[in-house]
């Protein structure tokens, strides 16, 4: 063979992978360009291939491994993910579940937290609570693909892997949302790769079991901080001083930026950190279309909090029973309203700091309707010290001065004895031989009105009724409708008790006045909407619903306050002996407050009288809770005349008449028909309407009938009747000459 056929030029093929290869194809191609061939538009036979050289099988053999390689990388965190999985115990969720009890108030607005068992606060919180600009940024910055990913994020943990070979140190992170969660709800001090093969599992885990939300709400209530400041909800209230339902951009990016250094970056003590981290994610949240540059800008050009602010503490007193009553509920929601109760707050605390030192006051608003409690300040300022702020007053036991008159008018009207036009003697007078009370100034006005002595809080007036009515007689009623009376060392109720000689709470004080709102029925009082069901108490009342609209009427007439409105509320005062209790209770259709003012150690304050102190509070804090005042409706039965035009008897109490309820000459009136309790067929179902007799026993001619307060019947003998309009109950009383009467209740079928 020649030359050439021992040593053939290479081919365009073999000169791709020859050495040299690359200049030969391109001599080749420069030689086609310049000499063309007649057989250049032929199709030219595939080049012939020779066995593989040493550099190709190298380069295979290199391909080979790197696959191998690949492929066991990729296994091995597999092999070692489901051998770390098929050890690990179930997941606990025990201490992840805890979280601080929280008071709220009707609305759902929160009154008061409370500190976990450990000191933690951590609120309770979900991401529908939270706004969504926030969720946003979070994403955009912790894990873009939370939404898409089953806890793991391959894209990141391979970036992190590659990142940390590169450069033998940790440039990115790979965790995401869920990892985050799984290291938060299992803490764990070491940095392992079994710490973090042990968080991925857990991921998953918490992915499939909760969810998306489930996880995303694990992380809103966990993330750290700073000190014992876990959970958004907590952070926002610390640092904000509000919920997260609405966050600025600037507010959010920083929320963001916590967890991850949540002590290095504490903008109350590191705020230069703090500020360049927020700022950190609002790059990243601009960069990922978050944001815009205009609104990136905005946001760093605010400051960062310095100063961690409280967690609110309305209702403390309120929220203390509430927690003691149920500790198990973590959720505790009253009828508190959370306004009314801020602002009242704030007027107890500044009325009781101009008043002196020392001097604390206390509030309650009952909705007369439902019986809510609406609000419940039990001092002028829980954590004031040096007003003993930690007592309730409104459980106290106080001498309520003359705050209880009323009820001695209305068991008066309820009982026939007297009427708000009624005359009444206001002279000095002696009673039980040694009893000798005066008016609060000393002078007398002669004969009034039982509507302008008790608009007017005279005190003999109010001595002599409840010494016609018995003191024994009041006391009973007054327990009767379910307040907590306390007599001095237990002693028998004497006449005292008119002008404040017994102990009663501002919280029974203002249930009484409420039933007086509520025609003469007190209500059960309700402090919550969730929780069990409080067990059904029996209906009590205090007076009946004609004398509980005489009682209110006359009370709408008394003198207000300076600067205050007249004639649109109905309201007493009392003042304690010794000026150691100031009291003042209101009213209207709607709602009854009522206010002390005292010290809460009980020792006397001079001039501190219901009038001054207390009263101002009361039409203040009705302005507060604001609308218009609406007057009770008068029952049909209320007999609205002049003292001329009243019955007889009931035109004018002497001191010299009888006080008792049975006249002490002759014979003691009573009702001899019909019985008290009875059950009268009168035909009244069928449309019948046949006459009641009534009949009496003893008295004074002549004999006034009266039926629920109204006169039907007047008669020098003692018989008369009466024609109902109607079935069910009725009171019947009579009165004779001399002031006697004597009542029953019967029913009428």
């Amino acid at each position: 063979m020649g030359a050439d056929a021992k040593n053939p030029p290479p081919s365009v093929g073999e000169g791709a992978c020859g050495a040299g290869g690359r200049g030969a194809a391109r001599r080749l191609r420069l030689a086609a360009v310049d000499q063309p061939s007649p057989e250049a538009s032929l199709p030219s036979p595939a080049p012939l291939r020779g066995p593989p050289s040493p550099a190709e099988g190298g380069g295979k053999r290199v391909g080979a491994l790197v696959a191998l390689i690949v492929v066991i990388a990729l296994l091995l965190p597999a092999l070692a993910l489901w051998r770390t999985a098929d050890t690990l115990p179930p997941l606990d969720l025990t201490a992840a579940s805890l979280r601080s009890t929280v008071v709220l108030d009707r609305r759902g607005q929160l009154l008061r937290p409370f500190a976990t068992a450990d000191g933690r606060w951590r609120l309770p919180v979900t991401a529908s609570e939270v706004d969504p600009r926030f969720i946003a940024m979070l994403k955009a910055y912790e894990d873009r693909r939370f939404d898409t990913h089953p806890g793991i994020d391959p894209a990141a943990s391979s970036r992190a892997a590659w990142q940390w070979l590169a450069h033998r140190r940790i440039v990115s992170g790979g965790s995401t949302l869920s990892m985050q969660v799984a290291r938060l709800v299992e803490p764990r001090a070491e940095r392992s790769l079994a710490a973090k093969l042990r968080q991925m599992i857990r991921a998953v885990e918490l992915e499939r079991t909760f969810g998306k939300a489930g996880v995303l709400d694990l992380y809103l209530a966990l993330a750290p901080y700073g000190g014992p400041v876990e959970g958004l909800r907590a952070a926002s209230l610390a640092y904000f001083g509000r919920e997260p339902a609405r966050l600025s951009f600037a507010e959010s990016a920083l929320l963001v930026a916590l967890p991850q250094a949540p002590e290095a970056r504490r903008p109350d003590r590191f705020a230069a950190h703090a500020r360049r981290a927020r700022d950190r994610v609002l790059d990243i949240a601009l960069e990922r279309g978050v944001l815009t540059a205009e609104e990136a800008r905005t946001a760093k050009a605010e400051p960062v909090p310095s100063l961690r602010k409280p967690f609110p503490m309305l209702a403390a007193h309120a929220a203390e029973q509430a927690v003691a009553a149920d500790p198990a509920a973590r959720v505790q929601r009253l009828t508190l309203d959370a306004r009314l109760q801020a602002s009242l707050e704030t007027l107890a605390a500044e009325r009781a700091a101009a008043l002196g030192p020392a001097l604390s006051a206390a509030i309650l608003v009952i909705d007369n309707r439902s019986g809510h409690v609406l609000a419940h300040v039990g001092s002028a300022g829980y954590l004031d010290a040096a007003r003993a702020g930690a007592v309730d007053a409104t459980n106290a036991i106080r001498s309520p001065g003359s705050a209880l008159k009323p009820f001695i008018y209305a068991l008066a009207f309820e009982n026939g004895l007297a009427h708000p036009e009624t005359l009444l003697d206001d002279r000095p007078a002696r009673f039980a031989a040694s009893y000798a009370p005066e008016n609060f100034d000393q002078g007398y006005r002669g004969t009034v009105t039982a509507r302008v002595a008790l608009q007017q809080s005279l005190n003999l007036p109010a001595v002599d009724l409840l010494e016609t009515v018995g003191a024994a007689r009041f006391v009973a009623r007054l327990r009767g409708a379910g307040a907590t009376i306390l007599l001095p060392r237990d002693t028998a109720p004497g006449l005292p008790v008119a002008l404040g000689g017994l102990g009663i709470t501002l919280t029974d004080l203002a249930r009484l006045h409420a039933g007086l709102a509520r025609a003469g029925s007190v209500p059960n009082l309700v402090r919550r909407l969730d929780g069990p069901p409080s067990p059904a108490e029996p209906e009590r009342t205090v007076t009946d619903p004609v004398s509980a609209w005489y009682v209110a009427d006359i009370l709408r007439g008394a003198p207000p306050p300076e600067n205050a409105p007249s004639g649109r509320l109905a309201y007493k005062t009392g003042t304690s002996y010794g000026y150691r209790d100031a009291w003042a209770v209101g009213f209207d259709a709607r709602v009854t407050i009522a206010v002390w003012v005292g010290r809460p150690d009980g020792a006397s304050v001079p001039g501190l009288v219901g009038r001054i102190a207390a009263a101002p509070m009361l039409f203040d804090a009705f302005s507060r809770f604001g609308g218009e005042p609406e007057p009770l409706p008068r029952p049909r039965e209320a007999l609205v005349a002049a003292t001329i035009a009243l019955p007889p008897p009931l035109r004018h109490i002497r001191r010299d008449a009888p006080k008792t309820l049975a006249a002490t000459l002759g014979v003691p009136l009573k009702i001899a028909y019909p019985p008290d309790g009875a059950r009268v067929d009168l035909g009244l179902g069928a449309g019948e309407k046949i006459r009641l007799a009534l009949k009496a026993l003893g008295g004074q001619p002549p004999l006034t009938w009266m039926v629920d307060g109204l006169p039907v019947a007047e008669s020098l003998r003692r018989q008369s009747d009466w024609s109902p309009e109607g079935a069910g109950f009725a009171r019947i009383s009579v009165m004779d000459a001399a002031g006697a009467s004597d009542s029953v209740v019967v029913r009428l079928e």
